[in-house]
């Protein structure tokens, strides 16, 4: 029998309970060592393995699994599926460049092109095989990284086909949210690709490479005012109000990493004002997903900061919006 959105909406919102909250978080962050943080998270449920990585690893492959389980539609999580598989085309091409095979412990999963496929692909200089959005720009970045070696150039021509593939794929999908979700993501993508441009000195052509147009974002302007520098760039941007940009610069002249998190903020915002507001359609499974997406973030800065012996308040800092 097909799954229905009624049901997956019952099933999700009950999912929701078992998210971590702000006396959860609070409890992980009074732990003390890595190992009593990895302890807490078997206590309360949250993956197995006896290290960090392997917990987490283990939680996010059954939160795939319920959800491919559970969704009458997972093409839904395309946008998010699709960048494993971008991250996993860059691994591979450097890794068979430099001849290196351990490579392969860094693929990841869930992805639209399995980790074989994939490498038989690159190794065979083959793009053939890989999805129709994506084949055209691995041709091209695998040139760039074997005649130039210029890895970064390379990275730039598959994430733009990334973006610009995310965008097609959510105005296709019947979801204003996710629509806006995608903007918002792929116009702060472009405002960090030009800011780290600006800042070491940008050249015209990697922007006009990189950088993906997109409504409310001004791609000539942005170009012209970064190629004259970091100040005229920050100047600029500072005026733009589309998706909270002039806030957005007002946090990065406080320190990158704080607009680091105004941006993740925004994001988590978007889905919690419409995903948990809905009772139909894909959102409230799109939300349970970014509510995990946001939950293993967390603990990562927490894992990192008691890592580093990093006092909790600073931690505290760090930490973005949660769905929980």
């Amino acid at each position: 029998m097909a799954l229905s959105y009624e049901f997956s909406i019952g099933s999700v919102r009950a999912k929701e309970i078992a998210l971590f909250n702000k006396t959860d978080i609070e409890q992980l962050l009074a732990c003390q060592s890595v190992d009593a943080l990895c302890q807490t998270l078997r206590d309360k449920g949250y993956g197995s393995g006896s290290g960090f990585d392997e917990i987490t690893e283990s939680h996010m492959e059954a939160t795939w699994a319920y959800l491919k389980s559970i969704a009458p539609d997972f093409a839904v999580f395309t946008p998010f599926i699709i960048q494993n598989d971008v991250h996993n085309f860059k691994v591979t091409l450097k890794g068979t460049m430099s001849a290196r095979d351990y490579y392969t412990s860094l693929l990841v999963s869930p992805c639209t092109v399995e980790h074989s496929d994939m490498i038989a692909a690159v190794e065979h200089r083959d793009m053939r095989a890989l999805p129709e959005w994506l084949s055209p720009a691995a041709e091209k970045a695998y040139d760039l990284l074997a005649h130039t070696g210029d890895a970064k150039a390379s990275d730039a021509v598959v994430d733009k086909a990334l973006m610009q593939e995310m965008l097609r794929f959510a105005q296709d999908f019947k979801s204003a949210f996710l629509r806006e979700y995608i903007a918002t993501q792929v116009f702060f993508n472009n405002i960090k690709i030009a800011l780290r441009s600006a800042r070491t000195g940008a050249d015209r052509h990697y922007l006009k490479t990189a950088l993906v147009r997109l409504d409310g974002f001004d791609k000539d302007a942005v170009i012209a005012a970064a190629v004259k520098g970091f100040d005229p760039l920050v100047e600029l941007l500072s005026k733009k109000a589309e998706y909270g940009c002039r806030a957005a610069m007002e946090a990065f002249k406080a320190s990158p990493s704080a607009f680091e998190k105004f941006v993740d903020d925004r994001l988590m915002t978007l889905a919690k004002e419409s995903c948990k507001r809905t009772s139909e359609g894909a959102e409230p499974l799109l939300g349970y997903y970014l509510g995990e997406e946001a939950q293993k973030k967390a603990l990562l800065i927490i894992y990192s900061g008691i890592k580093t012996g990093t006092d909790a308040d600073i931690i505290r800092e760090r930490l973005r919006e949660i769905y929980g």
